[in-house]
C-alpha cells in the first residue's frame, strides 16, 4: 500500500513540476514578446495614407475577435475612434476611403461623416473613391460628401434617390399555416405587433414611418447640399431623376474626378508626399489600440450597449459574436465603474431596438444609482435607441443623439404565436399537461383564453404606466406630455430633441465632450476610455496575453469568420426576435438600412 501511495505521489509531483516548467516558459515567452514589441515600435511607416474600406454593411459595434482587429467586420465606433487616433498622429497625412455598396444608414453616415470632418479640420485630407453608388438610400453618398475629393470609376452609375423602408407582414403566412398570433400593444404606434397581426400598414404605422423617412430625406439632402456647396432644390431634383451616369454626376458637381481606384490612390499618395505609404486602416487601428493599454490620463468608463436587451444570465459566445445587452452583465458593469474611484464619469453608447423590460429597467436602475453616487453619466445614441434602448437611457445626465437616430418607441408589446394547428398540418401532435391554471401561459402551442388575454392586457397597462412614469421623472416632463409623445411612436433624433426626449444632437465626440464637462475635465485634456463590461473567458485571457504577436493563433480566426457569416447571423437574429409569450420593450423591423 505504501509503495502504491509513493508511486501516486511521484506521478503527482512530476505533473506539478511539468506545470511549473510550462508556467515559467510561458512567462519567458511573454516577456520576450513584450521586449520585441517595445523595441520594434508599432511597425508603421513615417508617412501614412490610411486605406479605409466601408463597402460592407456595418454595425455600431462589430462582433469581437479575440485574435486581433477584424478587417472584415469593422464597427462604426471602431472607425470613429481610429480616426481620432489618426487625427493626432503626425505620420498620417490623409485617408483613402472606399465607399458605395455598404448601404449605410443615415445615422451611421452622420456619425462617420462627423468623424471624417473632424479629421479634416486637423489639416489632413480625405479622398473618397467609388466604383458606383449602388444603394438607393442616401447613407453611402452622405458619408462620401464629407470628403474633400470624391472619385467615381468610369462607366459606373449613381443610384442614390431617397429614403425608403420595407416591412414584411406575417399574418398571411400565419393564415396559411393555421397559426394564431395574439398580441396586445401600448399603444397605437407600437408597430412591432403589426408585423404579426396585420397584412399592411395601419394608418398610425404608415404615418410614423412616413414621418421618419421624410426626416431622413430632408436632413440628408440638406447636409449633402451644404457639404457640396449646392442648392438643395437642385440636389433633390437630381435625386428624383436617379439613376445617373458618372458623367452626369460629375457635371452636376456631386463628384470631383472620374478615375479608377489606383488613380485615386496615386492622388492620395501624391498629396501625402513622395515617401508616403498606404496602410490598411485596420492595421493602424489595431496598433493604436495596443498602445492605448499604456495611456495615462483621467479615466471615463465606456459602456457599449449594442444589440437586443435580454435577461441574464446568458451563455456568452466565447468568440465574441453575441451582440446582446445582458441585464446582469451591463448593470454590474455600471456598478463596477461607479465604485471605481479612478473613473471620473460614465459614457454609455446605446445602439439597441430594446428587448426585455426587466433587463432594461435593471440597467436604468444602475444608471440612476450611479448618478446618486456622484458619477456623471452621458448617453450617446447610435442608429437606434428605441423602446428598451430608450428606457435604459432615461436616468442619464444628458442624452445625445444623431439627427437620424431612431429613438422613443415608448410602449410595450406582449404576444405569442400559437402553432398547435400548424403542427397538425404536418402530422405532428402536441399534447400539454399543466398543474395550475396558468402553468402553460407562455406555451406556444395553444392560444390564450379570453380570461388570459384580459390578464395580458392588465399587465401591459401596468408596464406601460411604469414606463411613461419613469420617462416623466427621468426627463423631467409633465406626464401628460409624455403620454402624448409615447403611444409606442418612434421619433428621429431631430424630433426627439424638439420634444425634450433627448438633450443634444451629435455623435460620440459631442457626447464625450459633455461627459468631460460634467466630470470637470478640461475639454483639451485627453481622457482614457476604460471599456466596460470587461472581457471574460478563456479567449479574453488569451487575447490579453498574446494580442496578435503569435501568428499561430490566427488559424483559430477561421471559426470566427464562419460565425460572422451573414446567413448564420441572420438565422441567429431571426430566432432571437421570435415572440415567446412575454412582454417586450422591443422595436423590431425598424428601417435601419435606407
Amino acid at each position: 500500500m505504501m509503495s502504491f501511495l509513493t508511486w501516486c505521489w511521484s506521478i503527482a509531483r512530476g505533473a506539478l513540476n511539468a506545470f511549473a516548467v510550462i508556467g515559467v516558459m510561458l512567462a519567458v515567452v511573454l516577456v520576450g514578446l513584450a521586449a520585441v514589441g517595445l523595441a520594434s515600435g508599432d511597425g508603421l511607416p513615417r508617412q501614412i495614407v490610411l486605406a479605409l474600406d466601408l463597402r460592407k454593411p456595418m454595425e455600431d459595434r462589430a462582433p469581437g475577435n479575440p485574435f486581433g482587429f477584424d478587417e472584415a467586420r469593422t464597427g462604426v465606433v471602431d472607425v470613429v475612434l481610429g480616426l481620432d487616433e489618426a487625427t493626432r498622429d503626425p505620420r498620417v497625412k490623409g485617408v483613402l476611403l472606399r465607399v458605395g455598396t455598404g448601404g449605410l444608414g443615415v445615422a451611421q453616415a452622420e456619425e462617420l461623416g462627423d468623424a471624417l470632418k473632424r479629421f479634416r479640420k486637423s489639416g489632413k485630407f480625405v479622398i473618397a473613391h467609388s466604383q458606383g453608388f449602388f444603394h438607393p438610400g442616401l447613407g453611402d453618398y452622405l458619408m462620401a460628401a464629407s470628403a474633400d475629393e470624391i472619385w467615381m470609376q468610369p462607366a459606373s452609375f449613381f443610384f442614390p434617390a431617397g429614403a425608403a423602408a420595407t416591412t414584411i407582414f406575417y399574418k398571411g403566412l400565419f393564415e396559411k399555416l393555421e397559426a394564431e398570433p395574439q398580441f396586445v400593444k401600448r399603444s397605437e404606434y407600437k408597430n412591432a405587433a403589426n408585423v404579426y397581426m396585420e397584412k399592411d400598414f395601419t394608418p398610425e404605422h404608415r404615418e410614423a414611418t412616413t414621418h421618419v423617412l421624410q426626416s431622413w430625406y430632408q436632413g440628408a439632402t440638406a447636409a449633402i447640399a451644404a457639404d457640396r456647396g449646392m442648392d438643395g432644390d437642385v440636389l433633390k431634383d437630381f435625386f428624383e431623376n436617379a439613376p445617373a451616369t458618372v458623367e452626369e454626376v460629375k457635371a452636376k458637381g456631386l463628384i470631383d474626378e472620374i478615375g479608377y481606384d489606383d488613380d485615386a490612390k496615386d492622388r492620395a499618395v501624391a498629396r501625402a508626399g513622395d515617401d508616403a505609404e498606404v496602410v490598411e486602416f485596420a492595421k493602424f487601428a489595431h496598433a493604436k489600440r495596443e498602445a492605448r493599454q499604456f495611456e495615462q490620463g483621467p479615466k471615463i468608463a465606456f459602456v457599449h450597449a449594442a444589440g437586443d436587451i435580454v435577461d441574464s444570465p446568458v451563455d456568452a459566445d466565447p468568440f465574441g459574436n453575441d451582440n446582446i445587452v445582458a441585464g446582469d452583465e451591463y448593470a454590474e458593469a455600471i456598478r463596477e465603474a461607479t465604485e471605481d474611484e479612478d473613473i471620473k464619469a460614465i459614457l454609455i453608447r446605446v445602439d439597441s431596438p430594446g428587448g426585455s423590460p426587466t433587463a432594461s429597467d435593471q440597467i436604468r436602475d444602475a444608471v440612476a444609482k450611479a448618478r446618486e453616487a456622484g458619477k456623471p453619466i452621458v448617453v450617446s445614441m447610435g442608429s437606434v435607441a428605441a423602446s428598451g434602448g430608450y428606457y435604459l437611457s432615461l436616468e442619464a445626465d444628458r442624452i445625445v443623439a444623431q439627427p437620424a437616430t431612431l429613438t422613443g418607441s415608448i410602449g410595450v408589446v406582449w404576444g405569442k404565436v400559437a402553432v398547435g394547428n400548424t403542427l397538425n398540418l404536418v402530422g405532428l401532435s402536441a399534447r400539454q399537461i399543466g398543474e395550475g391554471k396558468n402553468a402553460l401561459f407562455v406555451s406556444g402551442i395553444e392560444p390564450w383564453t379570453p380570461e388570459q388575454m384580459a390578464d395580458v392586457n392588465q399587465q401591459a397597462d401596468y408596464i406601460y404606466k411604469d414606463f411613461t412614469t419613469k420617462v416623466a421623472e427621468g426627463r423631467k416632463l409633465p406626464i401628460e406630455k409624455v403620454q402624448d409623445l409615447a403611444r409606442g411612436r418612434v421619433w428621429t433624433g431631430t424630433d426627439a430633441k424638439e420634444r425634450g426626449l433627448v438633450d443634444a444632437l451629435g455623435g460620440l465626440w459631442t457626447a464625450l465632450d459633455a461627459t468631460k464637462e460634467l466630470a470637470g475635465i478640461d475639454k483639451e485634456t485627453r481622457a482614457v476610455l476604460e471599456v466596460y463590461p470587461k472581457p471574460k473567458g478563456i479567449f479574453a485571457v488569451v487575447a490579453r496575453f498574446f494580442g496578435t504577436s503569435i501568428a499561430g493563433l490566427q488559424a483559430l480566426s477561421g471559426l470566427h469568420v464562419l460565425m460572422n457569416a451573414e446567413p448564420v447571423r441572420a438565422l441567429i437574429e431571426a430566432v432571437r426576435a421570435a415572440p415567446d409569450g412575454r412582454a417586450m420593450m422591443h422595436a423590431p423591423g425598424l428601417p435601419r438600412r435606407q
